[in-house]
């Protein structure tokens, strides 16, 4: 059966480094909103005479939201099947809040909760500042708008639930806040794989 993982949370989480640092020890297809929908952002935000690098505004979530994740799912739906598992990285904020949007994302192809093992890693970390610190060390200038706009979006970093018909075991919060990655991503790996590894 094909694990379908979802690593979500807030931007500055560190999402996408801890999903490849599991990938890379496991089988997985890797599937990155921002990398998916960033060549399509650019062009929508220039068209309509916005800044390319803005993914943050209500400009932005207007015109491209919708889109980056109706991307990212068709790709990851396309590998579910194949002789591995599926990672997908991105807020899903309004997705997660969904009861049913997971239930209607496998019915697309035909599949169900019982045929796809759906679990979701809540990647946090202890506090805003270190929000702030991990943005800054990425140098993005997808990032300028987050620091015009702080106190907006600061409000963005408080704690995500799932309300997806899973098992409580399939949901982890994981605090990626420890300075060693091997340390989160054996923790995450454990949960990922801890009833095959048995």
């Amino acid at each position: 059966m094909n694990k379908l993982v979802f690593f979500l949370g807030p931007a500055g989480a560190g999402k996408t480094t801890l999903a490849k640092a599991v990938a890379s020890r496991r089988k997985a297809a890797f599937f990155d909103m921002d990398i998916l929908l960033r060549p399509a952002a650019d062009a929508i935000m220039t068209m309509h005479g916005l800044d390319p690098t803005d993914r943050d505004s209500a400009e932005y979530k207007r015109l491209c939201r919708d889109l980056g994740y109706r991307i990212t799912m068709d790709a990851a739906l396309d590998n579910l099947g194949l002789d591995s598992d599926v990672f997908v990285v991105g807020p899903f904020t309004k997705e997660a809040a969904n009861p049913g949007w997971i239930e209607n994302e496998l019915s697309r192809i035909g599949l169900t909760l019982q045929e796809v093992e759906v679990k979701v890693v809540l990647v946090t970390l202890a506090d805003e500042e270190l929000f702030r610190e991990r943005i800054q060390g990425r140098h993005s200038p997808l990032d300028d708008w987050k620091f015009r706009n702080w106190e907006v979006f600061r409000s963005s970093l408080g704690s995500r639930t799932v309300t997806w018909p899973l098992p409580e075991a399939n949901v982890a919060l994981i605090d990626n806040s420890h300075p060693d990655l091997a340390v989160t991503t054996e923790l995450v790996e454990q949960f990922i794989y801890q009833d095959d590894d048995v």
